[in-house]
């Protein structure tokens, strides 16, 4: 039995809930199954609580495995359960909640169970980029269970109790739960990247009702007219004496500094974050050279280089703003790639897949550099060139090639090998070109940045550009889908 057992399945959805809200769908269905003598075991509700509910008002339909029923194992009439009730949420249009505490594919059904676990396979891959799908793994989550959040949209783990593995560590070769605990949250949550977040129950329930309040319901839904009581003119004072943490900055900038960060603990580097802009919700990817403790102190330290976890990272997140149409913001400071052996392997493939999502992206696309934007790095980053409806630049900004020394030491190698004062050369012709190439004016005057703007002034900017390219249509050459993945 799961070490969650002892918190029912209910329990989680009335906590999850408005108050007696819930209605629950197929309370009296029970296993049909009577292979090895399963006519005597009782199974209420197959294992699984299913049914629909609101959140602050917004409709949900939720499913809670039951750990007490058969430890929560998934047969025939339990996974039809969940199938029908994505089946429903997709004629209604509402996001998918699911609580996961499950044993796997129960034995005693064996291939009826196991084409349950296809039915809900398929019917998550059909409300992919339709409805919203959100997870919380509170038990074991393994085997084929392993498949049921990562395609979802949003998945969280409870720290303590919660498993999710396709391969428990200790069945793979040379570990053990002792060297490392593949299954763990935290594995999951800074190695893997499969999940959003971790904490305690009742912090994920809360974590999961302010997602859905900020969240359209499906993807023709429009959440462009919530009430904004903050003063849309704000200035954001200080704004760029934080720019090596993108969060600050987002908590500066979001009405009421409402940010909710997704994989928060993975590829720190790049910040992926939803956040509030006149009553919107705006998707944010933005890159990340220092981060902040909560005592303000510098907690960790990042080259301004995109990884490959980085850019798989915002690449998703991209791909779930364009289902949704959720208008795209991107805070660009940016130098380069990571140099090693082991990103050389897959940075490009990586760098691509984000160069896609960007480019294929038809959603409101507004950027500003504020910080260092060069190379193909930076055209990665939403640049003007894949996309861009608008970009805006802070003053001290950067654009160009290559850093200016370096692109001067290239440019007069001869000159500064005969030169008496080297260094003195350096400079001069450094200064030189970053006036001539390199500085945020020289993009303008090319127009490829639409204005140079105050860092204080951002917010405004930022929520002029969105509310202008409010009705924007985007049209793209008929295909079937594209093939970078």
């Amino acid at each position: 039995m799961s070490s969650t057992a002892q918190v029912s399945a209910s329990k989680r959805i009335e906590a999850l809930l408005d108050d007696n809200s819930f209605v629950e769908i197929g309370g009296y269905v029970t296993a049909r199954s009577t292979d090895f003598n399963m006519q005597q075991k009782e199974t209420p509700a197959d294992g699984v609580i299913t049914g629909y509910g609101v959140i602050e008002g917004n409709l949900v339909y939720v499913y809670s495995q039951d750990a007490t029923v058969m430890n929560g194992s998934i047969g025939e009439m339990h996974a039809k359960k969940i199938a029908k009730l994505y089946q429903m949420a997709l004629k209604v249009g509402a996001p998918v909640i699911g609580f996961i505490d499950c044993a796997g594919l129960r034995l005693q059904e064996a291939t009826d169970a196991l084409n349950g676990f296809g039915e809900i396979y398929m019917q998550q891959t059909l409300a992919s980029g339709v409805i919203p799908q959100i997870t919380a793994i509170f038990g074991t989550c393994g085997g084929g269970m392993a498949v049921v959040p990562t395609l979802t949209d949003f998945t969280f783990m409870e720290e303590k109790n919660a498993k999710l593995f396709v391969n428990s560590p200790n069945a793979i070769d040379g570990n053990s739960i002792s060297k490392l605990d593949s299954a763990s949250a935290k594995f999951h949550s800074e190695q893997s990247g499969m999940v959003d977040a971790i904490g305690e129950e009742t912090s994920i329930l809360a974590e999961i009702r302010k997602l859905i309040t900020i969240l359209p319901a499906n993807n023709e839904d429009d959440l462009s007219y919530s009430e904004c009581v903050d003063d849309l003119n704000r200035v954001c004072a200080d704004l760029e004496n934080a720019a090596a943490d993108p969060a600050v900055v987002l908590s500066q900038l979001s009405d009421d500094s409402f940010v909710f960060e997704t994989k928060k603990a993975y590829a720190k580097e790049m910040v992926t974050a939803l956040i509030r802009l006149n009553g919107s919700t705006v998707g944010v990817v933005a890159n990340r050279s220092v981060l902040y403790g909560e005592d303000g102190e510098v907690a960790e330290e990042f080259d301004t280089v995109l990884t490959t976890a980085g850019c798989e990272k915002a690449a998703d997140f991209v791909n779930f703003c364009d289902s949704f149409n959720i208008p795209v913001l991107t805070l660009v400071n940016v130098k380069g790639y990571q140099a090693t052996i082991s990103e050389e392997k897959t940075i490009a493939k990586a760098a691509a897949k984000l160069t896609y999502a960007f480019a294929n992206t038809t959603v409101p696309k507004v950027s500003v550099v504020i910080g260092e934007a060069y190379g193909s790095a930076y055209l990665t980053m939403n640049s003007k060139s894949i996309g861009a409806d608008i970009v805006y630049a802070w003053p001290n900004a950067t654009i160009g090639m290559m850093d200016a020394t370096q692109a001067a030491r290239i440019m007069y190698t001869e000159e500064l090998s005969k030169a008496a004062d080297a260094n003195g050369l350096l400079s001069e012709k450094a200064a030189e070109y970053a006036s001539l190439q390199s500085s945020a004016v020289a993009a303008a005057k090319r127009g490829y940045v639409d204005d140079i703007i105050e860092a204080q002034d951002t917010r405004k900017y930022v929520i002029g550009a969105f509310e202008m390219l409010f009705t924007k249509r985007e049209d793209r050459p008929a295909k079937k889908h594209g093939c970078v993945k």
